[in-house]
């Protein structure tokens, strides 16, 4: 992100851009950020869209190939476009050759960094992976928001709407605008001010249940269950989810036992260090042969349930029962 800003900065643009990663508001940012600093306002006709499957590839390279009218840049931007998985030939062969007049913006969910693209995006060195930042940005960032409205918002309040809210910085902004409204003429954001307000994520909920099982709370540990089954989530995505959070536990129970710090673990399995203390603490109350033993019934239970020998709701609510009340 850095090298698009210094591009901006300095008036010097590479013919190849792409970003790519999880962060769908980043994203959105930059791209927004490269068109305006390349194409003038309502300047449609230097200037193109291409979204989502079954583009023109031969439209495309036409484009490519004509001059600007009146302007430095000819700007194609292509969208969801599949290309960060598989190029078609013919494309991926022209990013080779782009005319000096013509700047390619792709926007994409993932690059496999095998392709065309991203090869090609790799030695213009513009290929930008975009994902959630760390605590740090993220903490800066709604400071930021939180100035600007002339709000404060105590180290309690921060970490509960972090945890409540951070699927997304698009989430985390919607969220933010809720309660800036809510709290009116109040300059000060309370906890109570972000659990009134915030609606917690799936993710949040289920470190929540993986919680309770740790502690071996089993009435809070159903009560969270039936929650989300109230929110009309499946049985068996919480399962999923379930499993999922345990297989994060014993990956991480396992890099501490190697010896890895906070930062160490972050790196080696991309998630936020945050996140990584917070499993960190709830490894505490999970021993290594609980976790194996909840992964390998969970298993068992979901095929249970594909060949109908187990009821979905039945299969969770085992799991519970035999986890949270030890």
């Amino acid at each position: 992100m850095r090298r698009i800003d210094e591009d901006i900065q300095n008036g010097q643009f590479q013919n190849l851009y792409l970003l790519y990663g999880e962060e769908e508001y980043l994203k959105l940012q930059y791209k927004n950020k490269l068109i305006a600093a390349l194409v003038n306002e309502g300047d449609n006709m230097n200037f193109s869209k291409y979204t989502d499957t079954g583009i023109n590839v031969n439209q495309v390279i036409d484009q490519a190939e004509t001059m600007p009218f009146f302007a430095e840049h000819r700007v194609i931007l292509i969208e969801n476009s599949g290309f960060g998985k598989k190029m078609p030939e013919e494309l991926g062969n022209y990013l080779s050759t782009i005319p000096d007049f013509t700047v390619f913006i792709f926007v994409e969910p993932t690059a496999d960094k095998r392709g065309k693209l991203y090869k090609a995006a790799k030695a213009a060195g513009r290929d930008i992976e975009i994902n959630m930042p760390n605590e740090t940005v993220l903490a800066k960032w709604v400071g930021g928001m939180l100035k600007e409205s002339g709000k404060q918002m105590k180290k309690d309040a921060w970490e509960q709407f972090r945890d409540m809210t951070d699927s997304s910085m698009d989430n985390m902004k919607r969220e933010m605008d809720k309660l800036i409204s809510y709290v009116g003429d109040n300059p000060q954001i309370t906890v109570e001010d972000v659990r009134a307000i915030c609606i917690p994520q799936i993710e949040t909920k289920i470190f929540d249940m993986i919680n309770s099982i740790a502690v071996k709370d089993l009435p809070k540990t159903m009560d969270l269950y039936q929650d989300m089954l109230s929110a009309k989530e499946p049985p068996m995505r919480i399962l999923y989810m379930i499993v999922r959070q345990f297989r994060q536990l014993s990956v991480i129970r396992e890099l501490k036992e190697l010896g890895d710090n906070t930062a160490t673990i972050s790196r080696k399995i991309g998630m936020q260090d945050y996140i990584v203390r917070k499993n960190e603490a709830l490894i505490r109350n999970l021993g290594s042969k609980e976790i194996k033993c909840l992964l390998k019934d969970a298993a068992t239970f979901e095929q249970q349930v594909k060949t109908g020998l187990l009821d979905e709701n039945l299969a969770v609510e085992m799991i519970i029962m035999k986890y949270a009340g030890k």
